[in-house]
């Protein structure tokens, strides 16, 4: 049985994601999920909340809230919402766990103890106004690179530059917006990067079937200007994980805390173990390659402002221990999901955001519209006119619409079962050859992750039904054979069962509904399609379904586009 671990990057804690953070990790890394499992993978899906940081401090400030108490209230907030997109993680964890505290710690002795770790004077901001030092995050100001006014000073969101504070114009804190800064010494723990870019380098040129995006982000980092840089792992910050050695404060780190970016993406075997310590598994099994993870295959999926983290920092955190961990094989990476002419904005309340979309319409509405315009070769844009003429054309009309016209004909003119008599003739047997070539290429993309191309597929396969029963029209051939026209309809009521099954990646609830309405748990992945088209045998009982999905009204479009237009930039 084929082993597929699958990581998707970790949310902040900071509030409820909107639409693009689904779309740029947690949905597409679902699907593939989904789908292995569906293939008879053994398969471990992991996420967490990422809680430390600057991040975590700003929102429980605001909210008002010790930080930990507003961590663990956001963990069930985001848990929730993952259930209600389906989301089906094995294991949803928090970076704040017991085990990423032991596992982070033991990285950085590991590190340490291989030469990779070093203690550094830095200059870094000081707000009068605020009493304290500045971690990265706590600064905001102008990119340097590209000019956008509200740059971190870790990394500019916009142009996904790695900055430092000191080269943001106008910098300010993102605490009290003073500008009252100066730049004073301190000292951090360093990851010697730069001695490990080498090695970097020949492990990504490894990786023959990256995606463009992913490896083209990679080599920018590690050969633009200077190259890999050396990166501080430690903040002056109250909340996060301590920095300890062998059970004892860190020479010279009294009080300071390990970088988010360095603790966050070891949350996933953290949270591998948490799972572990909860159901009695075994997680070195997935993560050690001298504990049998050597057969594991370790697929990613973020958005590609995570990338660098990911292909580079992370990779030499596992690389540089010189310990057996499992390195990632494929980085699936994405591009930006853009909002109606500009960007999703939680300050300004423009956008769509996980718990709003829940709240007018189901999950599968969005996972198919999210799924099937994933921004993979480049940024996508969300509009209501696509996302409603999507919706009404792919789910109402050619997927709803066959469910309903082949169940509501058979209970009229047969009753509530699968029918017997007559037998296939040509049409039934080019169907099945059609269907064959479109589901080989369908899983052709979906083992690519090639997912527009995938829901292009499964949508041709929908079609193909509809064109087979609108050409066979049952309702005429049943006047003067209704052996033949029973032939029909059984063939539409077995290729609803067989749309369930390939639909389940992309839209679970509606594939249960379909499954349970066609009185069936045979999920089976159809490995012939000629036995898959007669899985529901004559006499099998089924029940019309209610309507799957209801077509969106020109009103609803209307004042949706207006409820969640925000404040134009």
């Amino acid at each position: 049985m084929p082993r597929t671990l699958i990581t998707s990057a970790l949310p902040y804690i900071n509030g409820i994601k909107h639409l693009g953070n689904l779309v740029g990790s947690q949905l597409p890394a679902d699907l593939y999920a989904r789908y292995c499992r569906a293939r008879g993978h053994e398969v471990m899906f992991v996420c967490a909340t990422d809680e430390h940081g600057t991040p975590a401090e700003l929102a429980a400030r605001k909210a008002g809230q010790p930080v930990a108490e507003y961590c663990a209230e956001m963990w069930q907030v985001q848990k929730d919402l993952a259930d209600g997109f389906g989301l089906s993680f094995d294991h949803f964890g928090r970076s704040s766990s017991p085990q990423n505290h032991r596992l982070t710690q033991h990285f950085a002795a590991r590190l340490d103890d291989e030469g990779l770790i070093e203690q550094r004077a830095s200059r870094q901001v000081y707000s009068h106004a605020d009493g304290r030092f500045l971690p990265d995050r706590y600064v905001e100001g102008t990119c340097p690179n590209c000019g956008y006014d509200r740059a971190r000073g870790d990394q500019c969101e916009n142009c996904t530059k790695q900055l430092d504070p000191t080269d943001l114009i106008d910098p300010r804190s993102a605490i009290s917006g003073s500008t009252d800064l100066e730049v004073r010494e301190t000292r951090h723990l360093y990851l010697l990067q730069s001695k490990l870019r080498d090695r970097l380098d020949r492990w990504i040129d490894e990786q023959k079937d990256w995606p463009i995006l992913t490896t083209s982000i990679a080599k920018k980092w590690l050969h633009d200007g200077d190259g890999l840089q050396d990166r501080g792992i430690t903040r002056d910050l109250d909340w996060g994980i301590p920095v300890m050695k062998s059970d004892v404060p860190w020479p010279g780190m009294e009080g300071k805390v390990f970088y988010v970016w360095f603790d966050a993406p070891i949350e996933y075997i953290a949270g591998t173990a948490e799972w572990a310590d909860a159901t009695g598994g075994d997680w070195e099994r997935w993560w050690r390659t001298d504990k049998g993870a050597d057969d594991v295959r370790y697929v990613q999926f973020m958005g590609k402002d995570n990338v660098p983290f990911h292909a580079l920092s992370f990779p030499a955190t596992l690389l540089g221990s010189n310990e057996p961990w499992k390195t990632v094989d494929y980085l699936k990476s994405f591009n930006y999901l853009n909002y109606d002419g500009g960007q999703f904005s939680t300050s300004q309340g423009r956008g769509v955001f996980m718990d709003q979309a829940l709240s007018i319409l189901p999950s599968d509405y969005w996972r198919w519209w999210l799924l099937s315009h994933v921004p993979e070769s480049s940024d996508t844009e969300f509009t209501w006119d696509n996302f409603a003429s999507s919706v009404n054309k792919d789910l109402a009309d050619v997927l709803g619409n066959f469910v309903s016209r082949v169940t509501k004909f058979c209970r009229s003119r047969f009753g509530e079962a699968v029918p017997d008599g007559g037998t296939w003739g040509a049409a039934e047997e080019a169907l099945v050859q059609t269907l064959a070539t479109r589901l080989a290429a369908y899983q052709a993309h979906m083992d690519a992750i090639e997912i527009r191309k995938a829901a292009a597929e499964l949508r041709a396969i929908w079609v193909a039904g509809n064109e087979y029963l609108q050409d066979a029209a049952p309702w005429a051939t049943f006047k003067d054979d209704p052996d033949r026209a029973a032939a029909q309809i059984r063939m539409g009521l077995n290729l609803i069962r067989l749309y369930a099954v390939l639909s389940r990646p992309f839209i679970p609830a509606a594939s249960d509904a379909m499954l349970a309405a066609m009185g069936t748990g045979d999920d089976a992945w159809p490995d012939d399609m000629r036995a898959a088209l007669m899985a529901l045998p004559p006499g099998h009982a089924f029940t019309v379904p209610d309507v799957l999905f209801a077509k969106i009204t020109d009103d609803q479009r209307d004042d949706w586009a207006a409820r969640f237009s925000g404040t134009r930039d």
